[in-house]
């Protein structure tokens, strides 16, 4: 396994250390007064990703035709490129005002790219980004733990996930599988012949620009819209077998159906209303 460590070195506030001979009221007096003093500071001094001037390289060699990427704590974003290997750059910036320096690493075992931002700390504030560009016929599988991520371009296979933070994927044609437990999905532009997206919490919304086989989404607690073309590539009229249903919504389909139709959707929401039209 290759691993590497970028480490941020921050120069503790000053006035963090007390003298011996202070009393302990004193003492915690001094302390809580710093502690919220910094806190209100630190709160109008939060860094971007984008800010950091001198990002970081690295070119990693796959031996397979899928990527798998398991990240945490940063925003992530994979474009298709020409050529055999993996190209990831990586923007970072950091203030921590009490707390440990923080770290980013990043590590390349089996064909899985391995992204990991350490930032704790009392008073802490760190932006990762993390660009990834992957030769155009590899498939990706993603795991994040916390980010957002976002694809564009993608004629494979996508399979990407998020705990926390949105989904954005633009003019994919190969098989999509979409989740993300506390988030947004947003996919639009899609030739995918087949589809599958679900949320906990966030909205869903879909729109394809060819007739697919199968589209498969369930949210828990968000609204969902999926637009369809009205005809195929091929200018005949499209009608779609349509399964959808809300347990707390209002539910809306304005597509020609056909319950023998080999295009089948279906659409589930627990909470929020769904939403199934064609393209205007």
């Amino acid at each position: 396994m290759t691993v590497h460590t970028r480490r941020t070195r921050l120069r503790p506030t000053r006035g963090s250390r007390l003298r011996g001979g202070v009393r302990p009221r004193l003492r915690a007096v001094a302390v809580a007064g710093a502690v919220a003093a910094v806190v209100a500071l630190a709160g109008g001094c939060g860094g971007r990703a984008q800010d950091d001037e001198h990002p970081d390289h690295r070119t990693f060699e796959l031996h397979g035709k899928t990527l798998t990427i398991d990240s945490n704590d940063s925003a992530l974003e994979l474009v298709p490129v020409d050529g055999d290997k993996v190209q990831v750059t990586r923007w970072f910036t950091a203030r921590v005002t009490l707390g440990d320096d923080p770290t980013t690493t990043w590590s390349w075992q089996d064909d899985q790219l391995t992204l990991r931002v350490h930032c704790s700390g009392l008073v802490t504030s760190c932006s990762a980004k993390h660009r990834v560009e992957v030769p155009r016929d590899v498939a990706v599988t993603v795991r994040n733990q916390d980010g957002s991520v976002t694809a564009s371009g993608f004629r494979t296979a996508l399979r990407l996930h998020s705990d926390d933070g949105s989904l954005h994927v633009e003019n994919a044609s190969g098989p999509l599988e979409l989740t993300s437990k506390d988030g947004s999905i947003h996919a639009v532009g899609l030739t995918s012949r087949q589809v599958r997206a679900a949320t906990d919490d966030g909205s869903l919304e879909l729109e394809l620009k060819e007739v697919p086989d199968r589209v498969d989404t369930r949210t828990k607690d968000g609204s969902t819209t999926i637009t369809l073309p009205r005809s195929s590539s091929g200018g005949a009229a499209a009608a779609y077998h349509v399964t959808a249903a809300s347990d707390d919504g209002h539910v809306t389909v304005d597509v020609p159906r056909d319950a023998h139709s080999p295009h089948v959707v279906s659409a589930h929401a627990d909470d929020g209303k769904v939403t199934v039209r064609n393209a205007n």
